[in-house]
């Protein structure tokens, strides 16, 4: 059994341990704040951006070509995975991992690169040998990112794709942010862009006509395209980097709650575990006092 001298260091190790914990729960809250704003900005421009982009490529003639739109072979995929450069954030980081995991189980009859954002995906990979086609470390562990971070991403991805024509598709992987305590694994096709379906743009009913929106080109389509598309992969990259950081520090925040808590509770089982082996001491004190006096 611990004698007093060792439960009372460890319950003032406990109690260090729980004061870090609950400053970084509150650092992490204020960053969320900040980030779960930026999030909420982003969403509605990207979302609408896609989705005028894809109803722009549905409508171009079938001759029309471009080389972040034409459709390759189905051989070797380039994959983003978004994960956090640091821990302590519960699942955050495993579920990414698992995702890609998942990802290259699926499609074991490709082959597969991984650009790694994030150090905890590019050092988990590269220590089972995966291929590491590049890596980007450092941009989201400052807890905010700049969009001329996102831009050179993106712009490497569409360099990668345009130059090297082995590539046939680009996927990411990230964290769209739902609340503090739900996070949702994210697999996108980036590269090429996909050709919204006509009736996915403009849903109707099943008893009335479907009537699509004509767009009047004021340039041709291919300078149009020429300017929009590689926008579109940036402000996907900006939004899956926003998402990231929003959900890094929501579930850094949850895990040092829990931290926090575990660390009370195990700091009230220790306090109780102290006081019986101070009342056993001295019980065993006042029996050899008695005993003592009885002897005499």
């Amino acid at each position: 059994m611990p004698n007093l001298l060792d439960i009372r260091r460890r319950i003032k190790s406990v109690k260090n341990t729980q004061q870090i914990t609950k400053a970084m729960k509150m650092v992490s809250a204020a960053k969320l704040k900040r980030a779960q704003d930026r999030v909420v900005t982003a969403r509605p421009f990207a979302t609408k951006m896609t989705e005028v982009l894809g109803g722009l490529a549905a409508r171009t003639d079938e001759d029309f070509h471009h080389p972040l739109l034409d459709v390759r072979g189905d051989d070797r995929y380039l994959l983003v995975l978004v994960t956090a450069d640091k821990g302590l954030c519960g699942a955050f980081n495993t579920n990414l991992i698992k995702a890609a995991q998942t990802f290259a189980r699926e499609y074991a009859d490709k082959e597969i690169e991984i650009l790694a954002v994030g150090r905890k995906g590019r050092d988990f990979f590269r220590r089972r040998g995966a291929t590491l086609a590049g890596e980007y470390v450092g941009v989201t562990g400052k807890g905010r990112v700049d969009f001329s971070e996102a831009l050179e991403i993106a712009r490497d991805l569409i360099r990668r794709f345009t130059e090297d024509q082995r590539i046939d598709k680009t996927f990411i992987i990230y964290n769209e942010f739902k609340s503090v305590l739900q996070q949702r694994v994210v697999t996108e096709q980036l590269l090429p862009v996909a050709r919204a379906a006509s009736s996915a743009i403009d849903p109707a009913p099943p008893d009335q006509a479907v009537n699509l929106v004509d767009y009047i080109y004021e340039q041709s389509p291919a300078e149009i395209f020429a300017q929009l598309l590689p926008r579109l992969i940036e402000t996907q990259i900006f939004r899956a980097l926003l998402e990231s950081i929003a959900s890094e520090q929501g579930a850094r925040m949850t895990a040092m709650d829990s931290a926090s808590k575990n660390a009370r509770e195990l700091i009230d089982s220790l306090t109780l575990n102290m006081n019986r082996v101070r009342q056993a001491a001295i019980t065993n004190e006042i029996i050899e006092v008695v005993s003592g006096a009885s002897a005499q």
